[in-house]
């Protein structure tokens, strides 16, 4: 299978020069995404689109750093501090999903679409031509990758909505674009690592240990955190584990990859910086449920009528 070559903008984006200009933002740079219509759902006032300008991209930073950093109290580094934004070097090669709200109003009563939801996603041609997936600094993804040599793999990071967003419908138009995206890059995996709030294992014994005994991966699919990270995620046995309590547990992203037909990599991995707890997600497109197939189809149908 041929891969489409990189988009010119992005050798733009990661020289070292770029980088360091694109951190604080250009709002003139223009990301193209090819013949792929930037805009991949809409509900009510509600919009799913790629962020196609740097200022875009610097509006979901901004949403992740009133997450993450201010809801979350992750703790931000320098240039996040400086910034008010949530930036890392990945940020110059992924895409960006976004969710806009059109009836959202500014001061004065000004009306102009808010950035309320987004996720980052990463191809693997991407990360194969710069510095590898965010995840492998967690998960030792190698093997994983290796076993499947003639799949395409996504990674999906950096998930956060506004919490007046936090409902079905938002999560939903998220994941309409992300199978937009999905079927135009012809994408076979998804991967990347989910969060539970907290950094103390002991707390969060039961969903951990419902992921490890009931949502381990298949032959062939599994994955563990990197020895020097690994956290043990089996902290009970299986006959102490009551799955509907367990489930109730789960953050709602986790739950929704859960129902997707996601499995779970072995051992979960402490984020000090960011107060949470990873999991590392493996969802091969195979593994998908049908009728949400079929729900994401008519979706993209109805936008593309």
């Amino acid at each position: 299978m041929q891969r489409p070559a990189l988009a010119p903008v992005i050798n733009t984006l990661v020289s070292p020069k770029g980088m360091t200009k694109f951190i604080p933002g250009l709002s003139k740079i223009v990301r193209h995404h090819g013949s792929l219509d930037p805009v991949l759902g809409r509900l009510g006032s509600l919009e799913v689109r790629l962020a196609t300008t740097t200022k875009e991209i610097r509006k979901a930073q901004k949403l992740r750093f009133k997450v993450f950093f201010k809801e979350m109290s992750a703790a931000p580094n320098g240039a996040s501090l400086i910034s008010r934004r949530d930036v890392d070097e990945y940020d110059a090669l992924c895409d960006h999903l976004l969710v806009l709200d059109h009836d959202a109003k500014k001061r004065f009563g000004k009306q102009k679409p808010k950035v309320v939801g987004t996720y980052r996603l990463l191809r693997q041609e991407v990360a194969d031509s710069h510095s590898g997936f965010y995840t492998a600094g967690e998960y030792d993804i190698a093997p994983l990758i290796k076993a499947h040599p003639s799949l395409r793999f996504l990674e999906l990071g950096r998930s956060c909505v506004l919490k007046a967003y936090r409902n079905k419908r938002t999560v939903e138009l998220l994941w309409q674009g992300i199978w937009n995206y999905v079927q135009h890059h012809r994408i076979d995996v998804m991967i990347g690592c989910a969060s539970l709030e907290g950094t103390d294992p002991k707390e969060l014994a039961l969903p951990l240990s419902f992921l490890h005994h009931y949502a381990a991966p298949p032959t062939g699919w599994h994955a563990a955190a990197l020895p020097e990270r690994f956290t043990a995620m089996d902290i009970l046995p299986k006959e102490e584990v009551d799955p509907k309590a367990a489930l109730h547990a789960l953050p709602p992203l986790i739950k929704g990859y859960l129902r997707l037909g996601a499995s779970f990599g072995r051992g979960a991995v402490i984020d000090h910086q960011f107060g949470t707890t990873d999991v590392l997600v493996i969802l091969p497109v195979t593994a998908i449920s049908p009728r949400y197939v079929g729900h994401f189809s008519a979706a993209a149908n109805r936008q593309a009528a």
